[in-house]
């Protein structure tokens, strides 16, 4: 018979028969967020993922116990989709990107008491390479449109106008972007999302849109103190860059101060090396293409 193993806080609770298991279900002991594990499993998985093998679709008195209006049988499709509600919540499963259900939290209540898991300096650098690329290409065909319109209209007051116009869009994209990101509900920037990590105040509360704003400035003075305000995030305690100290907020994983800190990455991850790797590429590529070009233009100057 099939032995399993269920997580309660740091312990192990086990071993478990089938049966044993999904009673301790229908009494309200486990839920869906529930991290299982059994013989064949290459690493714990929470019991929205089991279901079906441990047949708690064909729970019948699971509403009753739970009072939760939550029928496995009818909402079957739900928990494939990641819709149906948890026991006992009267919500949907929960996600750190999810919209709120209370306002001022990411989905549920902030969750202060449990361990916090630090976005580290490279997991960073690889969230603002990718938004780098998805602001410039917001950014590039907007600055082109307006300079191009300069050069073509042969009025020199005018184009030095459209320039500084081009500018000051980038600046409001970038405004936009990176607060209006950090500011909504998920605290992340589509960089930051494929990463798995957030922003958020250093008591774990959602930023404002202001707040948002000021990091911006906070992030532009970090880069004009020749990157060391970016560099700090690799040796400060909390992994703080400058513009953090200053606006008080911290860079985390997408699970930190929810229910769910359990879920949090310790590592890299899959997509953060896969990004730095391509990041590494780019970059000997460019070098090598600009020691290429020096020699061409110091070869055609001999």
């Amino acid at each position: 018979m099939t032995e399993w193993y269920y997580a309660d806080g740091q312990d192990r609770q086990g071993p478990f028969l089938v049966e044993e298991l999904r009673q301790r279900f229908q009494r309200g002991e486990i839920s869906l967020t529930t991290l299982v594990w059994r013989e064949g499993y290459p690493q714990w998985k929470p019991v929205s993922e089991a279901v079906e093998e441990l047949q708690l679709q064909k729970l019948t008195s699971a509403t009753e116990n739970l009072g939760s209006g939550f029928d496995l049988r009818g909402d079957y499709t739900a928990i494939d989709n990641g819709t149906a509600p948890l026991p006992g919540t009267g919500g949907g499963t929960y996600s750190p990107y999810t919209a709120s259900t209370a306002a001022g939290s990411y989905g549920s209540a902030v969750v202060g008491g449990g361990e916090v898991v630090y976005a580290g300096f490279w997991k960073r650098y690889a969230a603002y390479f990718l938004d780098s690329i998805v602001v410039a290409i917001i950014n590039v065909p907007v600055s082109l449109v307006f300079n191009l319109i300069g050069a073509a209209s042969g009025n020199e007051s005018l184009a030095v106008a459209l320039s500084l116009v081009a500018m000051l869009g980038s600046l409001i994209i970038g405004i936009g972007y990176y607060a209006g990101f950090h500011a909504s509900r998920g605290g992340a920037t589509l960089g930051k999302m494929a990463v798995g990590i957030k922003v958020v105040r250093s008591n774990g509360e959602r930023i404002t849109f202001l707040r948002g704003v000021g990091r911006y400035f906070g992030f532009i003075l970090s880069s004009l103190t020749l990157l060391i305000g970016f560099i700090m995030a690799a040796f400060t305690e909390r992994k703080q860059a400058l513009h953090d100290m200053l606006c008080d907020t911290l860079v985390v994983d997408k699970w930190a101060f929810t229910e769910n800190a359990q879920f949090q990455e310790h590592g890299l991850g899959t997509v953060t090396i896969v990004i730095l790797v391509i990041s590494g590429i780019l970059t000997v590529a460019m070098i090598g293409l600009a020691i290429a070009m020096f020699g061409v233009i110091a070869a055609s100057m001999s």
